[in-house]
């Protein structure tokens, strides 16, 4: 539950000013009798769906990522600040880098990366060349 909560909060909260639109909309004397009822279990249940269907989606890739590391292969997380890809960062363990409930942690970088915002990494051959020759 705490996971899905740390996930899923910011959309939680987004689903709660929407319901609140919906609320607000369907209470309005223009609208027919039952447009709350309908409105609240219509919207209630797209933004339900869609909160769950990310959180599965979220959750997924994390184990896939978390997999990946822990067979030794490179990991590639958005440094949340610069947000650009040139900005990312490389993790594996062959660099000093571990995962510690759901978070990669190196005793010399002050950041911990959450394992929801990385991906797998498969560089490109010049890359992976220019840094064997290094």
């Amino acid at each position: 539950m705490q996971l899905f909560l740390e996930l899923e909060i910011v959309y939680i909260v987004i689903g709660i000013f929407i319901l609140s639109v919906t609320a607000f909309v369907t209470t309005r004397d223009f609208m027919p009798k039952g447009a709350f009822k309908k409105g609240m279990i219509a919207v209630g249940v797209v933004v339900s769906l869609m909160v769950g269907f990310h959180y599965s989606i979220t959750v997924k890739r994390m184990n896939g990522v978390e997999e990946l590391f822990n067979a030794g292969e490179t990991i590639i997380c958005e440094n949340k600040m610069q947000r650009t890809i040139s900005k990312s960062v490389l993790l594996s363990q062959s660099l000093g880098w571990r995962l510690e409930d759901h978070l990669f942690k190196h005793d010399d970088y002050i950041r911990d990366f959450h394992t929801s915002r990385c991906v797998d990494w498969k560089g490109s051959d010049v890359f992976q060349e220019e840094n064997q020759t290094k």
